[in-house]
């Protein structure tokens, strides 16, 4: 799957329903807010800024994918395989991590503990983000 540009969510959703392959899809900075994803395979996708406001991510095979600094707020990520993502910078607010797989994963831990994100991925619990004035780049 090789792009020139960022996909919309139309193309997005249109992939998804002919059941196309979205692994290393180009989705930086792309509004998939309220999107269904439960499932697919975005290994090593570039999601970085992306919205993902209220997504459906569970079960979702997001390894290697760099979420850098996306929206992830009230996404559902439980059972989603995380290793080696990148979810530095991430708004992680309200998501639920429940059976996710979380080795290598790289988290915002200024904002948020491992101490959470255990919890959330042994209980299911939505994680709650600190506030923090440190969290952005120069």
């Amino acid at each position: 799957m090789v792009s020139p540009r960022a996909l919309t969510k139309d193309e997005v959703i249109d992939m998804v329903q002919r059941g196309e392959n979205l692994d290393g899809a180009d989705l930086r900075g792309t509004d998939l807010s309220g999107i269904d994803l439960a499932g697919r395979s975005l290994r090593n996708a570039k999601l970085g800024e992306a919205l993902l406001v209220r997504a459906n991510l569970s079960g979702t095979d997001l390894t290697g994918a760099s979420l850098w600094h996306a929206d992830l707020k009230y996404a559902d990520l439980s059972g989603a395989n995380l290793e080696d993502a990148d979810l530095d910078f991430c708004n992680l607010e309200g998501v639920t991590l429940k059976g996710a797989r979380i080795r290598k994963t790289t988290f915002p831990l200024k904002r948020v503990t491992m101490n959470d994100v255990m919890n959330s991925v042994q209980t299911g619990r939505r994680l709650t983000v600190m506030e923090s004035d440190e969290d952005d780049p120069i």
